[in-house]
């Protein structure tokens, strides 16, 4: 019968010096990361996918591999709205954050009530959900937003804001410039005068997270 224990060990047994350097650049120290590589963490969750009940435990561990394992067997469904505002602001990690975010928190019943929660929220783990589910709804649901609002919060707070928050508070920018064509000179005008993430070094084949720069690309590509 799989327990907890077990699964840690197999976890542990898959980490590479690799990965975990990757972590450690990002922050993590060796005490809470094994170093899974992203696929091995999903061959196992795959494995594992009739013991939900691993979830909470894994992600009670604070091992950063465990937390994305846990993730990716959690139904949104099943969590409370006080379980998972517990889960957003304890997984410090950002891929931790970002899974989370991805995975659970956009999928789940309560999302809005937590969205409009979390975007007045001092946490900053809370806030980078909020500004994430706010971005989400600019681009798919924007109806009943005050994009003008949010426009002016964001040229007050962005440039000041925690990075945590900061980088999906630049999302909400990037996706008003690009899906609503009434506010892209402001949106364009506030990434210009703010200039965060300007001048971020950027991988070769990736666009640039500095607002001017991502809107007019996304622009150009829709023709």
């Amino acid at each position: 019968m799989l327990n907890l224990d077990d699964t840690l060990a197999r976890l542990e047994s898959l980490g590479t010096e690799k990965m975990r350097a990757q972590h450690r650049k990002r922050g993590a120290s060796d005490e809470n990361t094994y170093g899974v590589r992203m696929g091995d963490l999903r061959k196992v969750a795959k494995e594992l996918k009739k013991h939900p009940e691993l979830a909470q435990p894994l992600w009670q561990t604070g091992v950063i591999d465990a937390q994305l394992l846990g993730i990716l067997l959690i139904k949104p469904r099943t969590l409370s709205e006080e379980t998972l505002d517990a889960m957003v602001r304890s997984g410090t990690f950002f891929w931790v954050a970002d899974w989370l975010n991805a995975y659970i928190v956009k999928k789940h019943p309560a999302r809005e009530a937590l969205r409009e929660r979390w975007m007045t929220d001092s946490d900053p783990l809370a806030q980078r959900a909020g500004w994430n589910l706010t971005s989400i709804r600019v681009e798919k649901d924007p109806e009943g937003l005050d994009l003008g609002a949010l426009l002016d919060r964001i040229e007050t707070e962005m440039a000041h804001a925690h990075e945590k928050a900061q980088w999906t508070m630049n999302f909400t920018l990037v996706n008003i410039g690009i899906h609503h064509p009434e506010h892209r000179a402001r949106a364009l005008q506030i990434g210009e005068t703010l200039g965060v993430y300007r001048e971020l070094p950027i991988v070769r084949g990736c666009t640039s997270p500095f607002a001017p720069i991502w809107i007019g690309e996304m622009v150009s590509r829709a023709g």
